[in-house]
């Protein structure tokens, strides 16, 4: 079973059929989204000490922060 890796930024991946959702971290509802996967403990933060630039919903209720836009990584995510 071949799985598709989505590149979101410094090497990092994700696994495509998993992405439920990319979006803009800018918004109040994204940021305590963000909160409270990291006092849950399923935030993963693949930002390499950058800013974060686009929050990924995974479909195992994980939330995964990337540095590259959300614009550039949906456009990565169609092209697959």
């Amino acid at each position: 079973m071949e799985q598709n890796l989505l590149s979101i930024g410094f090497g990092s991946t994700v696994v495509a059929d998993r992405v439920v959702a990319i979006v803009s971290p800018n918004s109040a509802p994204m940021k305590r989204l963000k909160d409270e996967a990291k006092k849950d403990k399923r935030l993963i933060d693949a930002t390499h000490g950058r800013r974060t630039r686009a929050i990924i919903i995974m479909d195992s209720n994980h939330i995964v922060l990337s540095a590259i836009q959300a614009e550039t990584v949906s456009q990565r995510y169609s092209t697959l």
